[in-house]
């Protein structure tokens, strides 16, 4: 008797990921779109500024107290770096920077994207209720989604901070 209870509970615990992973693919598809066309505002849609945000200066901030801590020019930047993370939290935060990631995935701007359907077989659920996109079916996570208020929006970025460029 146990094992069909567990069998189920399994069975309903993946389906309530992969029902995650399908939910969030219309939103995931519609930021794609954003990115390709450089679309401001269905990006702003798409994403949750303050949390991605907070996450690139982390992650900006961690990269400048690694430096030497004997420089004088270092001791500098860190001192300046919450600053400078702010303004490039600012700057890093829109679509034209994000579309080297999309080129990442191999969404270039001649790529025709996939629908929602494909999108949702390559997103995986990491918990908490989040879903992330890898490259590769057993990746590390590369983009991570959150969903607020019924929008499935794009909460973390742990790519190369390399690959958020400004130029086109």
């Amino acid at each position: 008797m146990k094992f069909p209870l567990l069998a189920l509970a399994v069975l309903m615990l993946s389906s309530c990921a992969t029902a995650q992973r399908f939910d969030a693919a219309g939103d995931v598809h519609a930021l794609l779109i954003a990115i390709r066309d450089d679309d401001r505002a269905a990006f702003d849609a798409r994403v949750d500024r303050p949390a991605l945000k907070r996450q690139i200066e982390s992650r900006l901030l961690a990269e400048t107290r690694k430096s030497e801590p004997n420089d004088g020019l270092a001791a500098l930047s860190v001192l300046l770096s919450p600053i400078i993370a702010d303004v490039a939290g600012d700057v890093l935060v829109q679509p034209r920077v994000f579309r080297s990631v999309a080129d990442y995935y191999g969404y270039g701007p001649g790529t025709p994207i996939p629908g929602p359907l494909i999108i949702g077989g390559q997103l995986k659920a990491v918990g908490d209720g989040r879903v992330c996109a890898t490259r590769k079916q057993d990746g590390p996570c590369l983009l991570t989604f959150t969903e607020t208020a019924g929008t499935w929006r794009l909460s973390g970025f742990e790519g190369d901070l390399s690959m958020l460029r400004t130029k086109r």
